[in-house]
């Protein structure tokens, strides 16, 4: 699979699944959630989920890969914000799965932005598989 692929199926998954992520966490009851239910935090998985979502449907290439990796970027601030307290920690109310998913996906985001966003050679497209 190209490079270009992993890109776009990463924010195919993903965006559906921060939109989920935002209303989950208005209709979970709080005693069952595992992860944060806060309002401004299930906004802003909307809000960054419908975008995801728009840039899959454009299929702007460059503009997908900025979205995983500034969409990691911040992830892993969220993590480094939760662990010393600063901003938006008051307001997104994280709990300990957040951090963990944070600093997983995170990273991955990131890697695959960065890592997988190397256009293959003509050689490589039609060398015969290993």
């Amino acid at each position: 699979m190209k490079s270009r692929n992993w890109n776009l199926l990463t924010l195919q998954i993903f965006a559906p699944v921060l939109i989920a992520a935002g209303i989950l966490g208005f209709i979970t009851p709080p005693s069952l959630a595992l992860m944060s239910g806060a309002a401004p935090y299930n906004i802003f998985h909307l809000i960054f989920g419908t975008l995801g979502l728009a840039l899959v449907l454009t299929k702007q290439y460059k503009l997908i890969v900025l979205f995983n990796i500034g969409f990691g970027a911040l992830d892993l601030y969220q993590a480094i914000a939760s662990f010393t307290g600063l901003f938006p920690k008051s307001l997104f109310l994280w709990k300990t799965a957040d951090d963990i998913l944070h600093i997983v996906l995170g990273a991955a985001l990131v890697a695959i932005g960065v890592l997988l966003d190397r256009q293959p050679t003509a050689a490589a497209d039609t060398a015969a598989p290993r």
